[in-house]
């Protein structure tokens, strides 16, 4: 028995120093070999797809045609054929689509974070009670010009006017009759479901508003219909951040005499910076990105990368592949550039959502 525990005593000593961690802030061998190379096969799987892309954007079309190449110099010849047929000889319509898509993100990725991080702010901070039956009757009368305008022809600007004054009218004289009420949750649920309904639902009354007030094809409809899209991510995202800021702030800060305004701005925003950093490249990825709207509010002059990249996919040509890798790749730099400088800010508000609760 003892020469067999002198024999197994090796074995033991081995397994633990493979499965046993040597302090509690480390991993134990195998379960660091593991995860480690279940990391390393995710990379893999996740960066090939920009390989793939970046080595394409070099290869001749016979290159591309000829099958799945891997390795430049080795399968294939590099050559900057498209890069030079982009920027030589089709760059003006690369760099107005381009210029448009910076354009255009930014502004509705400013506009929609502003308002959002208000509106946030004030769910999280005010108790709302509004009465259903008004909401009902500010809706009943938005419909209504909507018809008045669709069926003869009214000024929208006038018939909005006249909706807004009936509305105050209706809502004075017989609010004060209905009882039942709707609390935060029931508006921040209602913002929500706004995105969970299919955009394509949306796209053509929007489409046709837009066509009403002589909008179409320029940045301003894009910019506004980006913002309304995602303003309930905005608004979702910053309620999570603003809830776990303690509200004694608030209540110090204007104890002090300040005003909601300044305590927002001064005290609020700076301790959300995390969450507003995460929701702001969120955002900028959600307005760069967009297709849909793109492809129905703009045909020439407001035209996106996104729809610059499609054209390439319905050609006279066939689809060429090269020049759609190096458009792509172009596409990606300024969202890539985005998370490098947000980057330390994301990483705290992912930790502040995952602690949360």
């Amino acid at each position: 028995m003892i020469t067999q525990d002198i024999r197994m005593s090796p074995q033991r000593s081995l397994l633990r120093r493979w499965f046993e961690p040597k302090s509690i802030k480390e991993m134990a061998p195998a379960t660091a070999v593991i995860v480690y190379g279940l990391l390393i096969l995710w990379a893999v799987f996740v960066l090939f797809p920009l390989y793939w892309l970046l080595i394409t954007s070099f290869k001749l079309p016979a290159d591309v045609n000829a099958g799945p190449v891997y390795l430049p110099w080795i399968d294939f010849t590099p050559s900057l054929h498209a890069w030079r047929e982009l920027f030589v000889f089709d760059y003006e319509d690369t760099l107005r689509a381009y210029i448009n898509s910076i354009i255009i993100a930014l502004l509705a990725t400013a506009l929609c974070v502003t308002i959002g991080s208000m509106a946030a702010y004030a769910l999280a901070r005010i108790q709302y009670k509004p009465k259903f039956a008004t909401i009902v009757l500010f809706v009943l009368c938005l419909v209504a010009m909507a018809v008045v305008v669709g069926r003869w022809g009214v000024d929208w600007r006038l018939s909005l006017a006249v909706a807004l004054a009936v509305f105050f009218v209706l809502a004075r004289a017989v609010g004060h009759h209905f009882k039942a009420t709707l609390g935060n949750g029931d508006i921040l649920f209602w913002m929500i479901s706004q995105r969970i309904l299919p955009p394509i639902v949306a796209v053509i009354p929007i489409y046709m508003m837009f066509q009403s007030i002589r909008l179409l094809d320029t940045h301003i409809a894009q910019i506004l219909a980006y913002t309304v899209v995602n303003l309930p991510i905005v608004v979702w995202l910053m309620y999570d951040f603003f809830v776990t800021i303690p509200t004694d702030l608030d209540e110090s800060a204007q104890l002090d005499g300040a005003t909601r305004f300044t305590t927002f701005v001064e005290i609020i925003l700076p301790l959300a910076k995390p969450g507003l950093a995460a929701t702001t490249l969120l955002v900028l990825i959600l307005c760069w990105n967009e297709y849909l709207l793109s492809l129905f509010l703009s045909t020439s002059n407001a035209q996106t990368m996104p729809i610059l990249v499609a054209a390439m996919n319905a050609g006279e040509r066939g689809i060429l592949w090269w020049s759609m890798a190096v458009v792509i790749i172009v596409m990606i730099i300024p969202v890539v550039l985005m998370a490098l400088v947000l980057q330390r800010f994301i990483s705290k508000g992912i930790l502040l959502g995952a602690v949360k609760g």
